[in-house]
């Protein structure tokens, strides 16, 4: 009898439980804002005739705050599928006078239609059910006004609490296998390893509907990879092959005073850190080039007068500080965390320098690709 349970268990209760107790916390605590913003502004806007919060938001919250991620959860599946969802409803109740017909017919074309504008949202079939089985088509202006001012506001929160929280939302697909130098070569993790072709290839075959982006479904198998090479070949931290001794500078530094650091120590770029240590961009002579306009079409004279105008002071528009070309948007690693993290930032997006923070962010060193590149001749090298 305990045997049956177990297989009754692992059969219908197939979810694994992995989000974490914060991750729960939040999708609930988002969840419920969300229905309660979304309510009562539908209520203040409707002026509190009929419905002002229908059932199928609270399906289209789980999406939204449990899984943002979602393809199903997107802006456009939300808004679009609704939408289509409801006039789909209303004209199926208006057409036939059975609802025992109407709903299961308005239902299955809902679902065909959201399949077609690509705009596949779940509680969408229930918003068509809705309009047949509740009466609502009998005030069709009405309805579509409460479906859309509910998943806009809807839409709207998700769209602040998520990104509030640090969950990326809207999630666009950000393929980490686009070749940055705008050639047909393969990125070079792709040469070996599996390339975008295979993954749409086997989705191809696997013919269903995922929950999960391509692109984080991409990122998993990936990092599956990278897992396995760590367990095959031993785990190298970030720590373990970082330079420690490191030339930093101020953001408030002279430019001149970064220029003349990178000529000295014969580095392509310098952390730039705060008082506190912790990091705020990455100058490098690349940004000097840049900022010089030596992407324009001139003349080699007036390229390097461009250039020597910006370290030495010649230009009258010239920035002064590094804080005003430095590059901001900058991928850190923590120091105990593998190595293999580093492959595709350095490997597909083409990152050269990746500042290593400890457990409080404080910067502790750097990594180079040349660090990257000694760190895994050596493990190839030992298992040799």
């Amino acid at each position: 009898m305990a045997v049956l349970g177990k297989d009754w268990l692992r059969e219908f209760w197939p979810q694994p439980n992995t989000a974490s107790t914060t991750e729960r916390g939040r999708a609930a605590s988002g969840a419920l804002l969300g229905l309660l913003l979304t309510g009562a502004l539908s209520h203040m806007v409707l002026g509190g005739k009929g419905a002002y919060l229908i059932a199928p938001m609270g399906a289209s919250a789980v999406l939204l705050f449990c899984l943002p991620a979602s393809p199903l959860a997107q802006p456009w599946s939300i808004l679009a599928g609704n939408l289509v969802s409801a006039l789909v409803g209303i004209f199926c109740a208006h057409l036939i006078g059975s609802p025992l017909l109407a709903a299961p017919l308005a239902g299955g074309v809902a679902i065909g239609v959201m399949f077609y504008l690509r705009c596949l949202h779940p509680p969408g079939a229930a918003v068509a059910l809705n309009a047949v089985l509740w009466g609502f088509a009998a005030h069709p202006g009405t309805y579509l006004a409460v479906v859309m001012l509910n998943s806009l506001l809807l839409v709207l929160v998700a769209l602040a609490f998520n990104n509030l929280t640090g969950r990326r939302y809207p999630h666009p697909q950000r393929s980490s296998m686009t070749n940055t130098h705008a050639t047909r070569d393969p990125v070079p993790t792709a040469r070996l390893g599996f390339a975008k072709e295979d993954l749409d290839a086997a989705l191809a075959r696997y013919g269903q509907v995922l929950d999960v982006s391509r692109d984080d479904l991409e990122h998993i198998l990936f990092e599956t990879e990278m897992r396995a090479y760590g367990r095959r070949f031993g785990v190298i931290t970030c720590g373990e092959i970082m330079s420690r001794d490191v030339v930093t500078i101020e953001p408030s530094a002279p430019l001149a005073l970064a220029w003349r650091l990178l000529r000295r120590h014969r580095v392509h770029a310098l952390p730039v850190l705060r008082r506190d240590r912790r990091v705020a961009g990455i100058v490098g002579q690349s940004d000097f080039l840049h900022h010089a306009g030596l992407d324009e079409y001139r003349t080699v004279g007036e390229r390097l007068g461009e250039l020597a105008g910006l370290v030495f002071g010649y230009r009258a528009d010239r920035p002064e500080v590094v804080a005003q070309i430095m590059t901001t948007d900058v991928k850190t690693v923590r120091a105990d965390e593998p190595i293999a993290e580093l492959v595709p930032l350095m490997a597909n997006s083409g990152l050269h320098h990746i500042p290593v923070v400890d457990a409080d962010g404080v910067f502790v060193g750097i990594v180079s690709q040349s660090d990257l590149l000694a760190a895994m001749y050596e493990v190839r090298l030992r298992a040799a």
